[in-house]
C-alpha cells in the first residue's frame, strides 16, 4: 500500500511514531494509502530545519524570491492534469472542480509574484531638521499553516504564496484525509529553486497541531477549518503570544428578490449548493426567496434542476459532483437530514440512500432540498457541509437580510436582484464579511482578500491580498540623521521633530 511521508529539509522523511491514518478513495470507499502522523519531536525537527533555511531565504532580495514563485507557477501549470487527478482521488471532487481548486490557488501565487512592490516600505524626508524616517517590512521567521480537507491545493497555496514570498519559512500541516497534493506541491517548490527547508510538510492529528501551536520558534499560525478548531487555535495562539489567522465555518445565505432573473438564480444556486458535494466554506446552503410567489417558483424549479444533476466518480467527465470525503462525514450529513425532518422542515428531495452502480460502497449523497426551514432549527443553525439546500421563506427584504446578519456565521452572503439601490443598501448593512450581488459564491480575487465575520473568522486579518502581506511581515521603522563635523553634546539630546 502507498505510504505518504513527511517532507522535511527538501526530501521525503519517514516518521518514527508508528502512528498512521488511512487515506480513502471516496468513490469506492476503499483505503488507497496511509499517511504518517508526526509527534512533537518530528514537528520540532521540521521547525528547526525551517529556522535554519529561513535566514538564507530572508536575506535573498525580493526579486530573486519572486523568480522562484514564477517558476513554481509554471511547474504547477505543467502538472495540472496529474495534480487534479491526484486531488480528486483523495478528496472525491470531480476533475473540473479539482482544477478550479488548483487554479484559484495559483491566482494567489501570481499575486505574490509582485512581492518586490508589495513589501516596499514608506519614506519621509526631513521629518525633522536633517532627520529622515523610513519603514521596512521584514519576515516573521518560521510560520505554520494548517489547512482543511476541502481545498487541498488552493488553501495551502494561499499560505505558501504569502508566507514564502515575504521571506518566511512555512511548516504546513495539511488535512490527513487528502495529504498527497500538498506533498507534491512542496516537491515542486524544491524543483522551482526554493532552498531546502523553507517549505516543510508534516502530517498528523491534534498532536502535530498542538506541537506547532506551542513551539517557541513558530511566530504565526494561519488556519482554515471548522469554527470550533479555529476558536481553539485563536485562544491557544493568544496564550502563546503568537500572531494568528483562524478562519472557521459558514452558513451562507442567498437572498432572492421578486425581480431577480430566476433562470440565472436557479443555475447559480444549483451549482453553489451542490457543487463539490457542498463541501465548500463558500457554498450556498440557504436560499431565502422573498414573497410566496418567488418561493414557490424557486422551489419548483430547483427541484427540477437538482433532479437533473448527474452524480459520479471523480473521474467521470459528465458528473456534476462526486462523493463526500469520508464515511463518517456522509453519516454526519445524513444525521442532519434526519434532524431537519424531526424539526418539522419539509423534505422535498431526499439524497440519502443514493448508490452508484459499481460503486455501492462509495461515499455518495444525492442532492437534498428542504422547504419551510425556520431560523430556530438546529439544522439551520449548524453548518452541514454537504449537498443539502435549505429554503427559508421571507416576506420582505428586511426580514430576509436579518437572517444572515443574525446567524452565528458571517462568511458569505449573496443577493439576487435587478434593483441597484436595494443591492447597494443590502451590501452596506448586512453583517457578513463577503457579499455577492448576483454572484452566488463571492470569493474575492487574489489581489483583494478573503475573510468572514463572527464565528467564521477568529481574527482581524484576512487571507491573501495585501492583508496577507501584512500578516506575514512586521514593520520596522528607522529614524536617522547624518550629522557633519563634531557632534559634541548633541549625542545625548533626544531629537524632536519640531
Amino acid at each position: 500500500m502507498r505510504e505518504i511521508h513527511h517532507f522535511i529539509g527538501g526530501k521525503s522523511v519517514a516518521g518514527s511514531t508508528g502512528r498512521w491514518g488511512d487515506v480513502y478513495n471516496p468513490s469506492t470507499g476503499e483505503v488507497q494509502a496511509r499517511v504518517q502522523f508526526a509527534n512533537a519531536a518530528e514537528v520540532g525537527q521540521a521547525v528547526a530545519k525551517a529556522a535554519e533555511a529561513q535566514r538564507e531565504w530572508a536575506a535573498m532580495n525580493p526579486q530573486r524570491r519572486a523568480r522562484v514563485l514564477f517558476k513554481f507557477k509554471d511547474l504547477v501549470e505543467a502538472e495540472m492534469e496529474s495534480l487534479a487527478e491526484l486531488l480528486s482521488s483523495e478528496h472525491g471532487k470531480v476533475i473540473a472542480d479539482a482544477k478550479g481548486d488548483i487554479i484559484r490557488g495559483l491566482e494567489v501565487i501570481e499575486f505574490a509574484c509582485g512581492v518586490p512592490h508589495l513589501m516596499k516600505g514608506e519614506y519621509t524626508e526631513s521629518a525633522g531638521p536633517g532627520i529622515d524616517v523610513f519603514s521596512m517590512r521584514q519576515p516573521l521567521g518560521v510560520v505554520a499553516g494548517i489547512s482543511p480537507f476541502n481545498f487541498p491545493a488552493m488553501i495551502p497555496m494561499w499560505f505558501m504564496g504569502m508566507a514564502i514570498a515575504t521571506g518566511n519559512a512555512l511548516v504546513l500541516k495539511p488535512s490527513e484525509k487528502d495529504p498527497s497534493v500538498p506533498v507534491r506541491l512542496a516537491e515542486l517548490w524544491k524543483e522551482a529553486g526554493l532552498p531546502d527547508g523553507v517549505m516543510q510538510v508534516v502530517h498528523g492529528d491534534k498532536e502535530a497541531v498542538d506541537a506547532l501551536l506551542h513551539h517557541d520558534e513558530i511566530r504565526a499560525v494561519t488556519f482554515v477549518g471548522s469554527s470550533d478548531i479555529a476558536h481553539y487555535i485563536a485562544r491557544t495562539c493568544t496564550e502563546q503570544g503568537k500572531r494568528f489567522q483562524a478562519m472557521g465555518g459558514a452558513k451562507n445565505h442567498g437572498i432572492i428578490m421578486p425581480d431577480a432573473d430566476m433562470d440565472q438564480v436557479v443555475k447559480d444556486i444549483v451549482g453553489a449548493a451542490f457543487g463539490s458535494a457542498g463541501e465548500r466554506c463558500m457554498a450556498l446552503p440557504v436560499a431565502v426567496p422573498v414573497g410566496k410567489k418567488t418561493a414557490d417558483e424557486f422551489v419548483a424549479r430547483m427541484m427540477e434542476a437538482a433532479q437533473g444533476l448527474n452524480l459520479g466518480v471523480s473521474t467521470d467527465p459528465d458528473a456534476h459532483y462526486g462523493p463526500v470525503v469520508s464515511a463518517a462525514h456522509k453519516k454526519r450529513i445524513e444525521d442532519y437530514i434526519q434532524m431537519g425532518i424531526d424539526e418539522g422542515a419539509e423534505l422535498k428531495l431526499d439524497g440519502r440512500g443514493f448508490e452508484l452502480q459499481g460503486h455501492e460502497t462509495g461515499f455518495f449523497i444525492g442532492p437534498t432540498i428542504f422547504d419551510h426551514v425556520k431560523p430556530g432549527m438546529k439544522s439551520y443553525h449548524d453548518e452541514i457541509f454537504g449537498p443539502v439546500l435549505q429554503v427559508v421563506r421571507a416576506d420582505n427584504l428586511e426580514e430576509a437580510a436579518a437572517l444572515p446578519s443574525q446567524h452565528q456565521y458571517g462568511n458569505g452572503v449573496a443577493i439576487f436582484t435587478r434593483n441597484g439601490l436595494a443591492a447597494r443598501e443590502f451590501a452596506a448593512k448586512v453583517n457578513v464579511g463577503m457579499v455577492g450581488i448576483n454572484v452566488p459564491i463571492p470569493v474575492p480575487v487574489a489581489y483583494h482578500s478573503f475573510g468572514g465575520w463572527k464565528r467564521s473568522a477568529f481574527t482581524d486579518t484576512n487571507q491573501y491580498g495585501t492583508e496577507g502581506i501584512r500578516f506575514f511581515t512586521k514593520i520596522k521603522t528607522v529614524t536617522q540623521r547624518w550629522p557633519s563635523g563634531d557632534i559634541g553634546d548633541q549625542a545625548f539630546v533626544i531629537p524632536t521633530m519640531g
